[in-house]
């Protein structure tokens, strides 16, 4: 509201002459509001605005009865049969202000003071990073604590129930403390059913938070903010972490993300409160909960089976089991290692193959290799797709269009009988036979030989047979005696060129 004596010296100026832009300029005013206070001789306006639509809170709350919740329609049958010219947007806010419809104004993030050992905040999110020269994707998993802002960085390939046991576990036993509760998000895998103050637990994970000390609380749908403090750390990450730095491997990456988040990050002040996470754990430690040190770490059980050669297969790789006969096994897979039992007796103990390692054979340290090596394990065929793909670019063509719909075990048979299919005919008939299978879609073996023997039946391919000899077995002392020996009578082998439509006389 402007005062009066600002209106009554807007209405002097211009009685004396001042032009309306002079009077704005000088007051600070919009020409707008100059010429409403002229048109009012400087007066205070009496009473309310008279242009200011009121719509009765009884007439839309029947209307959105009525349309079943449909402001359009509410809308129209305002204008239309209430005469009232209100518009859209006005018509939205006063519904909103009165609790109607799905898409009411959410309510504000509560906020919540930082409290000593009362919060931790939990979330994941995906990265594309550099590993070596490869791209991945990689998920983030980070813990925060809300009071004294320490942080728990840990990135996997791959992210799932047993992954954020284990990661909890690591974080918390290093810190040694937990805070009383943990935020999490409506998609985590804590998350049963439900949303928010209604979410309902997975068992095995509100056990894991209960033996740890805390538990684990869902925020409201659509309120992330309520763990801003976690958002803000992957800002962080994204700000301070990648930039300049690069990494061999995953684990090298998880080294330095440890390395930054337990170490730079926790001497460094944070915030505008310039606190110290360090220092203020100190300080919190005693309103943490002290995580038990005779909890065990989590581990996944796997029903395996030891084959001929003594290996057991987990993964993608094989662990040797010496002296034990064939039979069945449980593995016990942890974080960073496994141990096979048989009937509650630990026969061996492995780290865990690293990052990337597969098909790999493996065994104790200090024992001389296994006597008998399989053969007949997995191997690899990107050797033999290369090959094959610098032949000719029809070759590479015809393998991007067959390739596209096999993966797995079925795209290495494919590639594998291919490329034994190229060492079985000349390399012209073979890039002809794929030229000709490209042209009517065909990615049958099968097909392929047929293709390729019609071809070379058809006379469509000049096949070569010249070799090269060397001149010199002709003075071999067995090639002069056997050149003087007699001919061969090669006369039965006549019949195999006779005529095949000439008629069987026994017939």
């Amino acid at each position: 509201m402007i005062a009066a004596d600002k209106r009554q010296a807007v209405y002097l100026l211009h009685q004396d002459g001042m032009s309306l832009r002079e009077i704005a300029h000088r007051l600070h005013l919009s020409r707008n509001t100059v010429r409403a206070i002229l048109k009012q001789k400087g007066e205070m306006p009496l009473g309310p605005r008279q242009d200011k639509i009121r719509i009765e809170e009884d007439l839309l709350r029947r209307l959105y009865a009525d349309c079943k919740g449909w402001m359009e329609r509410m809308h129209e049958k305002l204008v239309e049969e209430e005469g009232l010219d209100v518009s859209y947007s006005t018509l939205r806010r006063r519904v909103h202000e009165l609790g109607l419809g799905q898409g009411r104004e959410q309510q504000r993030c509560d906020r919540v003071p930082d409290v000593a050992g009362a919060e931790m905040q939990h979330d994941t999110s995906p990265y594309r990073v550099q590993l070596g020269t490869t791209t991945t994707v990689l998920i983030a998993s980070l813990i925060y604590l809300r009071y004294s802002k320490r942080r728990f960085l840990r990135f996997y390939r791959r992210f799932n129930r047993f992954q954020m046991k284990c990661f909890f576990h690591e974080a918390l036993r290093f810190w040694g403390y937990a805070a009383k509760i943990c935020i999490i998000d409506n998609t985590s895998l804590a998350r049963l059913r439900g949303t928010g103050a209604d979410a309902v637990l997975v068992p095995e994970m509100a056990d894991f938070a209960r033996e740890h000390g805390f538990q684990f609380v869902c925020h409201e749908k659509g309120h992330a903010n309520r763990k801003a403090g976690e958002e803000r750390s992957f800002w962080t990450v994204e700000t301070n972490f990648f930039p300049g730095r690069s990494f061999a491997s995953l684990e090298d990456l998880n080294r330095q993300a440890f390395e930054w988040a337990t170490g730079r990050m926790e001497h460094r002040p944070q915030g505008p409160s310039r606190i110290i996470p360090a220092e203020a754990f100190a300080k919190e430690r005693p309103w943490l909960v002290a995580v038990p040190a005779h909890l065990p770490a989590p581990y996944v059980c796997l029903e395996r089976g030891i084959d001929q050669y003594g290996y057991v297969a987990l993964g993608e790789n094989y662990y040797w089991v010496p002296g034990t006969e064939r039979g069945d096994v449980n593995v016990f897979v942890y974080s960073d290692h496994l141990k096979i039992y048989r009937h509650r007796k630990c026969l061996m103990e492995y780290p865990l193959a690293g990052d990337g390692v597969r098909n790999e054979r493996i065994s104790p340290p200090g024992l001389p290799a296994p006597p008998y090596q399989p053969n007949n394990r997995k191997r690899p065929t990107e050797g033999e797709e290369k090959r094959l793909r610098v032949l000719a670019p029809a070759v590479n063509e015809y393998l991007d269009f067959a390739l596209a719909t096999r993966s797995g075990r079925a795209r290495h048979h494919f590639v594998r009988e291919l490329f034994a299919l190229s060492q079985h005919m000349t390399g012209a008939l073979f890039i002809e036979t794929l030229e000709r299978a490209l042209r009517y879609r065909i990615a049958e073996i099968g097909t392929l030989r047929r293709i390729a023997r019609l071809s070379a039946q058809q006379g469509q391919i000049a096949l070569d047979f010249t070799a090269e000899v060397d001149a010199s077995f002709s003075q071999r002392e067995a090639y002069e005696e056997g050149r003087l020996s007699e001919a061969p009578d090669l006369s039965v082998y006549d019949q195999m060129f006779q005529d095949d439509d000439e008629e069987d006389p026994n017939g």
